[in-house]
C-alpha cells in the first residue's frame, strides 16, 4: 500500500480510530510510584543505582548490516523563538554536543513577519539543524518557505508543507485526539509537556517545596544529584498518543516521533515583594503573570524573605536545561548520512524509534523482519517503516543493547512479551507490528523504547 492511503476521508479515519482504540493495549504495568513519589530521595537514589547497573550490563552490538547510521535527533525544539522560550540557539548547540545529539529539528513559533525557515539550517560544529515551526497544531518542516500560505486553511497548508520532501506531524495529541491524519507524515507519539500538564499534584507539591526553606534545600540537592531522574519523574506511558497512532496505522503509514518540547523555561523563581509576600513563577513570566504567595497562608515563606530587598530572587531551581531535556527523550533516526535530504528520507520512511535516553543508551536497538530465504539479502531483511505482504515463514527479530522487557504489539494489541536482549517471533498473520522496550528501575518497569512499525498487510504468494 502506498502513502496515498493517507488521503482517506476524515469520516472513515474516525470510524477506524473509534473501533481500534477500544482494543488498544494498556501499559505493560501501571506505575508503582506517583510522579511526586518518584521525587523522594530514596526513590531517586535507587533509580540512579539501577541506571548505573544497567549501563554496566550494556552490550556493544555489532554494526548494522544495512550500513545506516543511528542518529540521535530532537524534534519539537524551541530556542529564542518566543517570549516564553528561555534558551537561545547557541545554548542549544552546546547542549546538543554534550548530550550526543546529532540533529535538531527546530520548531520555531510562527511570528510574522519573520519566516521560520530563516532559522539555523545546516551543520554547525557537528550538529545538523533543520528549520521548522510549531504552528496550527502541527510540527511543520517544509523544504522551502511556505510563509504566504501559513494563514490558509489546513487542507491547503498541509499539502504545501509536505510537497517534495517536506514533513508535517500532528502535535499535542491530547488537545486534538479526533483530528484526521489526512496528508500528514506522522505524529508525536510522546510529548514531554503532556506529562507536565497531567501532574497537577506534583506541580502543587513544587509550590510547597519552593516556599519552605528546608524542603527547598532538599529539592535543590536532589536536582543537583539526580538531574535526569528528577526531570523524568513525571514521565508516564503515553496511552492517548499511542492509541491515536495505532488507529491511524490500521489503514495508513505514519511515522511516530518524540516531542521533546524543550524551551529551557522551566527555571522556577521565588521573588520577594515584601516581608509578607512573594511571587512564584518562571524566568519567562512577567511579575503580573506570576502567582502571589502570602506568608499569612504559607508561614514557612517568612524565613526565605527575611533580610532580602524587594525584588530579590530568593529561590531558583532549573529543571530543564537543554542538555537534560535532550537526554530525557529523543528520536533515533536510521539514516544513510547526516544530511538534511538523508534525514528527511529516513523519517518519512519510518526508520526511527523513540527512546528515553537517560535510562540507558539505546544505540544498536534493531527491529527487523526476515523470511525463510527469499527476504534475506545484504541489508538483512526488511526494517522499521517497511511494508511487505504477509506470507508464511516470516519472522520478526528484535535486539537490544540492554536487558529489557520486550513487548511486541500487533495492531496495538499485545502479541508476545519476553525478557532479555533478543526476541524472535514467527509471524502467523498479517498486521502492523511495533515493539516497546521497558526497563526496571527501583522495582518499577518504565517505558524506554518505542519502535516505528513494520507493516505486513494482506497475503503474498
Amino acid at each position: 500500500m502506498s502513502r496515498t492511503c493517507r488521503a482517506l476521508g476524515a469520516s472513515v479515519a474516525m470510524l477506524v480510530l473509534l473501533a481500534h482504540a477500544a482494543h488498544a493495549a494498556p501499559p505493560l504495568e501501571e506505575p508503582r510510584q506517583s510522579p511526586n513519589g518518584r521525587l523522594e530521595a530514596a526513590r531517586l537514589q535507587a533509580v540512579q543505582a539501577a541506571v548505573d547497573a544497567l549501563a554496566a550490563r550494556r552490550r556493544d552490538l555489532l554494526p548494522r548490516s544495512d550500513g545506516l547510521l543511528d542518529l540521535r535527533c530532537i524534534f519539537h525544539a524551541h530556542a529564542g523563538d518566543s517570549s516564553h522560550t528561555g534558551g537561545k540557539p547557541e545554548e542549544m548547540l552546546a547542549a546538543a554536543k554534550l548530550a550526543g545529539v546529532r540533529v535538531v529539528f527546530l520548531s520555531d513559533h510562527f511570528r510574522p513577519p519573520r519566516d521560520y525557515m530563516d532559522s539555523w539550517r545546516g551543520l554547525r560544529d557537528g550538529v545538523l539543524f533543520i528549520p521548522g515551526s510549531e504552528a496550527r497544531g502541527f510540527l511543520l518542516h517544509p523544504e522551502a518557505s511556505v510563509f504566504p500560505l501559513m494563514d490558509q486553511p489546513v487542507p491547503e497548508l498541509v499539502p504545501a508543507v509536505v510537497r517534495g520532501e517536506g514533513m508535517a506531524f500532528l502535535s499535542h495529541i491530547e488537545e486534538r485526539p479526533d483530528h484526521p491524519m489526512d496528508g500528514l507524515t506522522g505524529l508525536e507519539i510522546y510529548n514531554r509537556h503532556y506529562d507536565a500538564k497531567r501532574d497537577f499534584t506534583g506541580m502543587l507539591q513544587l509550590v510547597l517545596r519552593l516556599t519552605d526553606p528546608e524542603r527547598l534545600k532538599e529539592l535543590s540537592g536532589l536536582v543537583e544529584r539526580f538531574p535526569d531522574a528528577c526531570l523524568a519523574a513525571q514521565c508516564l506511558y503515553p496511552q492517548a498518543y499511542l492509541d491515536k497512532w495505532d488507529a491511524a496505522n490500521a489503514t495508513g503509514r505514519f511515522t511516530g516521533v518524540a516531542a521533546n518540547d524543550c524551551h529551557h523555561n522551566q527555571i522556577f523563581l521565588l521573588k520577594k515583594v515584601d516581608d509578607e509576600t512573594a511571587l512564584l513563577g518562571t524566568i519567562v513570566d512577567k511579575d503580573e503573570g506570576m502567582r502571589k504567595v502570602r506568608a499569612s497562608l504559607r508561614p514557612t515563606l517568612r524565613p526565605l524573605l527575611a533580610g532580602k530587598p524587594p525584588g530579590a530572587i530568593v529561590a531558583r531551581i532549573d529543571f530543564d536545561p537543554y542538555e537534560r531535556s535532550f537526554r530525557n527523550v529523543s528520536t533515533h533516526v536510521l539514516a544513510a548520512a547526516q544530511t538534511e535530504p538523508a534525514l528527511r528520507a529516513a523519517v518519512k520512511a519510518g526508520r526511527a524509534y523513540v527512546a528515553h535516553d537517560w535510562m540507558g543508551d539505546p544505540t544498536g536497538f534493531d527491529f527487523r523482519g526476515v523470511g525463510d530465504g527469499h527476504d534475506q539479502n545484504a541489508s538483512g531483511g526488511f526494517r522499521m517503516g517497511d511494508e511487505r505482504p504477509w506470507s508464511p515463514g516470516l519472522r520478526l527479530l528484535v535486539r537490544s543493547p540492554l536487558p529489557a522487557t520486550l513487548r511486541l504489539l500487533r495492531d496495538g494489541r499485545v502479541e508476545t512479551v519476553t525478557e532479555g536482549n533478543t526476541l524472535e517471533h514467527p509471524v502467523s498473520r498479517p498486521g502492523v507490528y511495533r515493539v516497546e522496550l521497558w526497563l526496571t528501575l527501583d522495582g518499577e518497569r518504565r517505558p524506554w523504547v518505542y519502535s516505528n512499525p513494520i507493516y505486513l498487510r494482506g497475503q503474498g504468494r
